[in-house]
């Protein structure tokens, strides 16, 4: 069968084999498609606003999870975790010195890794392993970071050495044989008005069973 245009006489141009029908057809699947793929976010949009929870300024109940206890409590939402931890939970080993994070003195761990306390929302470390100074010891017995510390007077007036030991802990976690250097970066955000650093670097090499070569 001859492919010439019977009135032209002219060869047609090859056609593409998509018909008008198929293509309307595919474009509307595509947009049915698209639609269906898009409803989700859009719905989840126009819920946010209903769903979002307004806490305070009344305090809420709160819980925490502190050097292995669970403690109930009720706080403002505005309440930092360093005030938390001493006026809610009577913890005071953390000290509240700037309350800004300049200094590190309210030094805790947070899911093993530290954070200064007064720059963090009580409400924010709901459902985070918190350790704090007086989980180091275990009983009567000091930890051995705390031994050190006092063999090698690493403290003067004492202010900041809660911070200091948990900046310390936290770094003897990941690193069981930190290097001097180690130790300095690692504490570059706790501030000792004193000068103990020297007796800092040589409690946390012996810590760490290195001998401190100054």
């Amino acid at each position: 069968m001859s492919t010439r245009d019977k009135a032209s006489g002219k060869t047609p141009p090859p056609r593409s084999g998509v018909s008008r029908r198929s293509f309307l057809k595919s474009a509307g699947a595509a947009g049915l498609a698209a639609s269906q793929l898009g409803l989700p976010a859009l719905e989840a949009e126009q819920t946010r606003p209903d769903e979002a929870v307004t806490l305070g300024p009344d305090p809420v109940p709160v819980r925490f999870q502190v050097n292995g206890q669970l403690y109930a409590a009720r706080c403002e939402p505005r309440v930092t975790l360093a005030d938390a931890l001493r006026d809610q939970l009577g913890l005071n080993g953390t000290k509240v010195i700037c309350d800004r994070g300049a200094c590190g003195g309210c030094t805790v761990l947070l899911d093993n890794e530290p954070v200064v306390s007064c720059m963090l929302l009580a409400v924010a470390a709901q459902g985070k392993h918190i350790q704090t100074v007086e989980g180091l010891a275990q009983g009567d017995q000091l930890d051995p970071l705390q031994d050190a510390f006092i063999a090698h007077d690493a403290l003067q007036c004492g202010y900041c050495t809660p911070g200091m030991l948990m900046s310390c802990k936290a770094l003897l976690a990941r690193n069981p044989s930190p290097s001097r250097a180690d130790i300095k970066t690692a504490i570059s955000g706790n501030i000792c008005r004193c000068g103990t650093y020297p007796h800092v670097f040589a409690a946390v090499l012996a810590a760490s069973g290195q001998d401190d070569e100054g």
